[in-house]
């Protein structure tokens, strides 16, 4: 993991498409902004993890689906 230091107003570049700045910084909290291409999903961890199990529950219920299609 790469850890950089960064104050309010400063930003990091990711390849040539990918910015991310510091808005603001309040108590423990940091506000960021990100600039990224609109093809790029941005979401925060916790909900992309939410995403990732709901599209694995779906693909079982349909490889299930499929095997008792398959067995009539």
């Amino acid at each position: 993991m790469l850890v950089l230091t960064r104050k309010t107003g400063e930003a990091i570049k990711i390849g040539d498409d990918i910015e991310i700045s510091v808005i603001s910084i309040s108590g423990d909290q940091v506000k960021i902004g990100i600039n990224a291409p609109k093809n790029i999903d941005i979401h925060r961890k916790e909900i992309y993890l939410s995403i990732q199990e709901e599209n694995n529950k779906a693909a079982d219920v349909s490889l299930s689906l499929l095997s008792q299609l398959r067995n009539r």
